[in-house]
């Protein structure tokens, strides 16, 4: 066996099942798990510390690992929690000769695949690794078949693993700003702030959003991107912004707080539900919308055309602007169909006194007929693709020519 703090590497012979890494402390232990591992056809790796451990982790990868629960100096649950760091899908078996309830349960809160008990047999070691063996081919090939798909499948994995991506997402969340042109004469009215991370893993942000609500993250997503609004408001002051608000963010009491930073700024605040999410099971849902109009919000039904569109969901949020959805607006100016539903739409409103927002012109076509059926707002990569301002930097009113 390797001196401590060394990496004992070692091949099973002939074709490999397999390669695990075997965290132990106690060298006995550690030589008879490598030995039976080995025998069964694996390739192993063994560490016998924590800090040991997180240094093999970063220098190659694992189809399964094997951990003791208590180590020297760094632990079985945060290796598990660096395990996860890294890829989502390799199984982690902890082993633990002093089991405790509150161990067992936060280890599979964590994610881990087994919690095996010493002294563990030979057989049982063998049948839990060629068991998470299984699982990661099988997930692996899940992978193979979303991605053949078209699927994403950033979200599949256990909670530890997307706790831990999305705790880097929102560490390093920023918002993006589009503008919202007038059809009239092409000025700013207003500027929509649109969610980014510059966390790899988190490739939009509809995946940061599917992962806060798979975590019931939803509101502490919803809190931090209001408050980034609200600093960049307030170097701002007299520009209108639109934020994008989750039906769940109507559930959280310190939207409806009137010292906030953003309330203080409500009269230059417009709130976007999209009716890509129902908002008829929000209980007192109407009396919530009348707070936030008594704050000095105004409402904006986002992706209009998108989803639910339901009549009951529609008259509760009772809104000042419907934003069309972009499917509404691609190639407008060459489907009929599309120009007779936002004429509709745009009539409908414009008796309702709702301003309409034509989202997701690309094309000088597009803008075109949205301007003659009556849209009052068009927003699109056209004018401007959304972007982060620098911190001192000031939202023009007029965009450059």
């Amino acid at each position: 066996m390797p001196p401590d703090g060394d990496l004992g590497i070692t091949g099973g012979g002939g074709t490999l099942r397999g390669r695990v890494l075997v965290v132990e402390d106690d060298r006995a232990l550690l030589e008879a798990y490598t030995d039976v591992l080995l025998a069964a056809g694996f390739d192993v790796v063994a560490a016998a510390d924590g800090p040991t451990a997180l240094r093999a982790l970063g220098e190659a990868a694992f189809d399964v690992v094997l951990s003791d629960l208590v180590l020297p100096g760094v632990n079985g649950v945060e290796i598990l929690r660096a395990v996860r760091e890294r890829d989502l899908d390799v199984p982690v078996v902890l082993i633990t000769g002093n089991p405790t309830v509150e161990t067992a349960v936060q280890a599979l809160e964590l994610g881990a695949l087994r919690y095996l008990i010493k002294p563990t047999s030979a057989d049982e070691l063998i049948r839990a690794t060629e068991h998470a063996m299984r699982l990661r081919r099988l997930v692996s090939v899940k992978r193979e078949v979303l991605r053949y798909l078209g699927h994403s499948d950033r979200l599949m994995g256990d909670r530890a693993g997307l706790e831990a991506g999305f705790s880097r997402a929102t560490s390093s969340l920023f918002m993006a700003y589009q503008p919202i042109i007038r059809t009239r004469d092409g000025s700013i009215y207003g500027w929509e702030a649109l969610l980014r991370t510059r966390e790899a893993s988190v490739p939009g942000p509809l995946v940061f959003l599917e992962m806060a609500e798979k975590l019931g993250r939803v509101r502490d997503l919803g809190r931090l991107i209001r408050a980034n609004v609200a600093q960049t408001a307030r170097r701002n002051r007299g520009v209108m912004f639109f934020i994008n608000l989750h039906p769940d963010d109507l559930l959280d009491e310190t939207l409806y707080d009137a010292s906030s930073p953003l309330s203080i700024l409500a009269s230059e605040i417009v709130l976007e539900i999209t009716e890509r999410s129902p908002v008829d099971s929000v209980p007192d849902v109407r009396e919530r919308i009348k707070a936030l109009r008594r704050l000095g919000f105004r409402l904006a039904v986002d992706d209009l055309g998108s989803g639910y569109a339901g009549l009951t969901s529609f008259a509760s949020l009772e809104p000042d602007f419907v934003k069309l959805d972009r499917g509404l607006v691609t190639g407008i100016d060459s489907q009929p169909v599309k120009r007779k539903l936002v004429s509709s739409i745009t009539a409908v409103s414009r008796e309702m006194s709702i301003a309409v927002v034509a989202e997701g012109i690309e094309t000088a076509g597009e803008r075109s007929v949205v301007v003659d059926l009556g849209c009052d707002l068009m927003q699109g990569f056209l004018f401007r693709r959304p972007e982060e301002l620098d911190a001192d930097e000031v939202f023009p009113f007029v965009l450059p020519p």
